[in-house]
């Protein structure tokens, strides 16, 4: 997504979108020596076992929490039994005990982290995704950051049945490099909303769409590390809901081909609350490889969240996006 205002069709007669309408774990059964040795040391005042492997209690609900180091697991099509944890980690730099991270998921092709932030414990795991034009589309990197610290200081408007991750930059070669036109594909000029596995095209007409410097989808689906390790990341947690953050002024896209229910149901939840066009603009742009209908054929909920403009966060409407999200049952 991501067009310019300026590029949105110059009539104003209706126009139609791309929906056809007008504008906790098993039981232990045994116990191997080396734990019952560890069990010992931490009666005996030694760090416990969560401790000296390096994880975290995920309180009443789910598996233990990824450290602050992760290494996705090779296969980026179906979940292994669990996440990868690494031997060792770092100490948390946490606002709040709330707040958890980041969280490394990876790196880009340039060698930055991928760093995600999760806030809560319950069951149900939703993520926000922002930075994905980069540079760019740098102001959903802003609001990303602002709603971290807010959440942080709020950790009451997450309910407690929920656990939410937010991943502020998935684009950081992009935005390092530029916040205009050069800071939307990623260190190997791919557009990293082109490169999932949902309807891929290495390239695609240009009619409507963006235009402005040559950008593919990749020489294949998922060939970017960025996507590999997000891929990776919203699998192996299992998440049920997200929201992927872009600019500008098109509105709200609900995730599949044909629009799965539950995104439609998702997105109708984001459009009471905020005044994003919705059904969204539609340019005649042909979209391929996206992360929303990626998600969607994969069974996961998911909507692109269009800001006004390129430079605005438009806060306070997503502090009421944020609160729909995290309340909305499919």
């Amino acid at each position: 997504m991501g067009t310019d205002l300026h590029t949105i069709v110059k009539d104003r007669s209706p126009a139609k979108n791309r929906y056809g309408r007008s504008a906790g774990g098993a039981p232990i059964r045994w116990v191997a020596p080396w734990i019952l040795a560890l069990l010992a040391l931490s009666a005996c005042g030694s760090p416990g076992v969560e401790a000296i492997l390096g994880l975290e209690p995920d309180g009443d609900h789910g598996p233990l929490s990824l450290p602050a180091v992760w290494t996705p697991t090779p296969s980026l099509v179906t979940p292994s039994p669990a996440p990868t944890l690494a031997a060792t980690r770092r100490p948390r730099p946490s606002a709040t005990p709330f707040m958890v991270g980041p969280l490394v998921l990876g790196q880009s092709v340039e060698g930055r982290p991928l760093e995600v932030f999760r806030f809560g414990h319950g069951p149900i795991r939703r993520l926000i995704v922002a930075g994905i034009h980069g540079g760019y589309e740098w102001n959903t990197i802003a609001l990303a950051q602002e709603l971290k610290a807010h959440l942080a200081e709020h950790p009451e408007l997450v309910p407690r049945q929920i656990t939410l991750y937010l991943l502020p930059a998935l684009n950081p070669d992009g935005e390092a490099l530029s916040h205009s036109y050069e800071g939307r594909a990623n260190a190997h000029g791919v557009d990293l909303n082109r490169n999932w596995p949902a309807h891929w095209k290495e390239d695609w007409s240009r009619a409507g769409c963006w235009n402005y410097l040559p950008i593919g989808g990749g020489p294949q689906p998922v060939s970017e590390p960025e996507v590999a390790a997000l891929m990776g990341f919203i699998l192996e947690q299992r998440i049920s809901a997200l929201i992927s953050y872009h600019s500008a002024a098109l509105g709200i896209f609900a995730g599949g081909r044909p629009t799965s229910r539950a995104s439609l149901s998702l997105a109708e939840a984001v459009a009471e609350v905020s005044p994003y066009p919705y059904p969204p603009l539609d340019n005649g742009c042909e979209y391929t490889g996206q992360f929303a209908d990626w998600a969607a054929v994969n069974g996961i909920p998911a909507v692109d969240v269009e800001l006004t403009d390129h430079t605005d966060t438009d806060f306070e409407i997503n502090l009421r996006v944020l609160q729909a999200f995290l309340s909305w049952r499919p």
